[in-house]
């Protein structure tokens, strides 16, 4: 069903537009300076020598940070519906398909869309319980960051000023859903005379829950294992990747940090360039020989990327609708006015 787009602001399109340009001119040069500097022979040789096992941990350990992450918002939606964990994994899967090939990481509404009509919740509260993850990610981020520059040499000042607005940007979003989660009754005042916020009514009332249930704080702690979990497919593949064997942990836990410092920014469909960029920048810190960092650095995309791909494409065949229809159907049910809020709930506690 097509969307109707004739009364969108054509300065917020135009913005978008230079955004999504900028973003990719940005990736394709860091594509291009990875490129530049792999040697393809050595690449190609690395490759016929490396070790199967670790490879296989190294897949299987990145899809099982996307499953325990599916059970995490499966958790934290507890208090306002008990959702099977077979549909958060399935829509975290089709969002993180719809990642690699739609720009502005538009994965994250629609595996909200998915969620909120297979569990009938509305879709203001997946978004913000995505929201939630968000927080906590930064959170935990920000702290594994602080240990990364410690053991990080020759820290550019740019990721400290990332840091330091990760932090900022944290802070100010845990603060605006702490005061709906918190001061229900105070919020749901602000909002009662004011018809075009009549859709927060039930946002509100639903973050209540939420917030005052056990479930928020296990759904909190669950987020550390969520990162620290990333960190094992690094290490596997630097396990497998012969000329990287002997490298120690904590440089895996470092790219961790760092890959995941620059998924904050907005970038290509894919993480294509950026996503390869920081992996070589971080091992070239460690006195990595250029060609091995940037052949690793490539690698390491293909290992994290594929299996995304092939199990989304799985996931999304198992809805029965193509990318195009689901991400405009998402986009039109954003539009839309929302329902009535419901009568208050008990938490679960």
């Amino acid at each position: 069903m097509p969307i109707d787009e004739s009364h969108a602001d054509p300065q917020q399109r135009a913005a978008s537009k230079y955004i999504f340009l900028a973003t990719n001119a940005v990736a394709l040069i860091c594509l291009i300076w990875v490129l530049w500097g792999t040697n393809w022979h050595q690449l190609g040789n690395s490759i016929r020598h490396m070790h199967w096992g670790w490879l296989a941990v190294a897949i299987i350990a990145d899809i099982a940070v996307y499953v325990w992450q599916g059970w995490r918002w499966s958790l934290l939606l507890t208090p306002v519906k008990r959702v099977p964990m077979w549909d958060t994994v399935r829509a975290i899967y089709v969002g993180l398909f719809a990642n690699e090939v739609l720009p502005f990481r538009a994965g994250e509404i629609i595996r909200c869309f998915l969620l909120g009509r297979w569990a009938d919740i509305p879709i203001s509260v997946a978004l913000a319980s995505a929201l939630i993850e968000r927080i906590f990610d930064g959170f935990w981020l920000i702290l594994c960051l602080l240990v990364a520059i410690r053991d990080t040499p020759h820290v550019h000042p740019f990721i400290v000023r990332a840091g330091i607005f990760l932090s900022v940007l944290v802070v100010v979003c845990a603060v605006l859903l702490g005061v709906a989660m918190y001061w229900k009754e105070e919020s749901l005042k602000a909002v009662a005379n004011t018809s075009w916020l009549s859709w927060a009514k039930v946002l509100i009332t639903d973050l209540h829950l939420i917030g005052h249930s056990r479930y928020l704080y296990y759904s909190w702690a669950a987020s550390l294992p969520y990162l620290l979990l990333q960190v094992i497919p690094i290490y596997a593949l630097m396990r497998a990747y012969g000329p990287l064997s002997r490298l120690h942990l904590v440089i895996a836990f470092i790219m961790m940090v760092f890959l995941r410092l620059g998924s904050a920014v907005p970038q290509a469909p894919g993480n294509i360039g950026l996503f390869q960029f920081a992996a070589a920048r971080t091992l070239l810190l460690f006195a990595v020989p250029r060609t091995t960092a940037f052949g690793f650095a490539l690698i390491l995309w293909a290992v994290v990327t594929l299996p995304l791909l092939i199990v989304g494409y799985i996931a999304l065949a198992v809805t029965g609708v193509n990318m195009g229809d689901l991400h405009r159907q998402a986009r039109l049910h954003l539009r839309r006015k929302p329902k009535p809020a419901p009568e208050d709930k008990p938490a679960l506690r």
